[in-house]
């Protein structure tokens, strides 16, 4: 069950880094194939954090 939880969790990201930056997507086809998985994760990670934070209103 744990692979099918990662297979999604890297689909996701690959999709998320794919539509928010076509650039950063195609710099990580550069990279050694062993590692995008890892990339397309953090990037997804990331940038799912920065859009929950740009959701707040702003206190100050």
């Amino acid at each position: 069950m744990i692979e099918l939880y990662h297979k999604i969790s890297v689909d996701a990201s690959k999709n998320i880094t794919q539509l928010y930056s076509t650039s950063f997507s195609m710099g990580i086809k550069l990279l050694d194939k062993t590692i995008h998985d890892a990339i397309f994760s953090i990037y997804g990670f990331v940038r799912l954090a920065d859009e929950i934070v740009d959701t707040f209103p702003r206190l100050s």
